[in-house]
């Protein structure tokens, strides 16, 4: 019997046994004390015995394993990252941190913060104008050039909803009386860049911003599973969303608050506006925020250092 060529290094007595074992008529078939035979005779003719023979199996099958569990355990560690670098991106280093480890996250009252809202000046009329995709390319780029500003400062970009950008100093990470002057130098370079910031799908019309700044406590925490988000809560942010929508186009509108944290640190330049009516609030005195002179701005040429309050 001629043996099929992928057949060519199998013994002719295994391939008659299978011929054998495969008879239509049982009695035909080979019985096991026959198998046992065969198998026991060709492996007392082979130089290894059977014992050899399975070890050589199993460390062949070990190898093929290793080999599959360090590529399983790369690709796990690939996801690992890619999942963490997520989670980064969508809540402090801090809280990640945590929750990567496991901990319990629990809300946290802040003292003081300084919290920032920014909103784009007739922004409904803009995007009556214009496409959707327009609209999303167009604040895809503002945000991304506010999250580079803000990468250099010691702040926290809570959200943007629509085209509101909120961002937050002092929380989570404290960082003594800095806050203040964190958001308030924050806000200077966003409102110089905006100066200068051109729509690509209308290059005749000019960006205008409104800012409100607004110091005082909170609390914060993690809210949600599936999309996890750290927010804010108290009335600080409510005021702080009011100096935005009570202020005026390409100025930054503070609280009383916030202007006495400046006036301490002694470089800002701050111009009182005077008492307004603030929706929900009352009489508030509110500032204007001018410019900073250890970092060279200033929205107003001429304006005085500091107007007393």
């Amino acid at each position: 019997m001629k043996l099929p060529e992928e057949f060519v290094h199998v013994p002719e007595e295994f391939v008659g046994l299978m011929d054998m074992s495969w008879a239509e008529n049982p009695a035909s078939r080979p019985s096991i004390g026959y198998i046992k035979s065969l198998l026991h005779r060709h492996n007392k003719e082979s130089d290894t015995g059977i014992m050899d023979t399975m070890v050589k199996k199993m460390e062949s099958y070990t190898s093929n394993l290793e080999g599959l569990v360090a590529k399983r355990t790369h690709e796990l560690d690939a996801e690992k990252k890619r999942t963490n670098e997520l989670l980064y991106k969508m809540l402090p280093g801090l809280i990640a941190n945590k929750m990567i480890n496991g901990d319990v996250i629990y809300p946290d009252n802040f003292e003081l913060v300084t919290i920032f809202f920014s909103d784009i000046v007739q922004f409904t009329r803009l995007a009556s104008a214009s496409t959707p995709v327009q609209i999303i390319q167009f604040l895809n780029e503002l945000y991304s050039m506010f999250d580079d500003i803000i990468s250099t400062y010691d702040v926290y970009k809570v959200e943007t909803i629509g085209d509101s950008y909120m961002v937050v100093s002092g929380a989570p990470e404290r960082n003594g009386d800095k806050h203040a002057g964190a958001i308030s130098d924050m806000a200077l370079h966003i409102m110089e860049k905006v100066d200068n910031f051109k729509i690509r799908h209308m290059p005749n019309s000019t960006l205008k911003l409104r800012i409100g700044i607004h110091t005082g406590p909170c609390c914060a925490g993690v809210v949600g599973t599936t999309m996890p988000r750290y927010c804010l809560y108290g009335d600080t942010v409510i005021t702080a969303a009011r100096m935005e929508s009570h202020g005026q186009e390409q100025k930054i509108h503070i609280s009383e608050p916030t202007a006495v944290l400046l006036k301490i640190l002694g470089t800002y330049q701050v111009e009182q506006r005077g008492a307004m009516e603030i929706k929900g609030k009352g009489k508030m005195m509110t500032y204007w925020l001018e410019g900073n002179r250890t970092k060279g701005t200033n929205r107003r040429i001429g304006h005085p250092d500091i107007v007393s309050m």
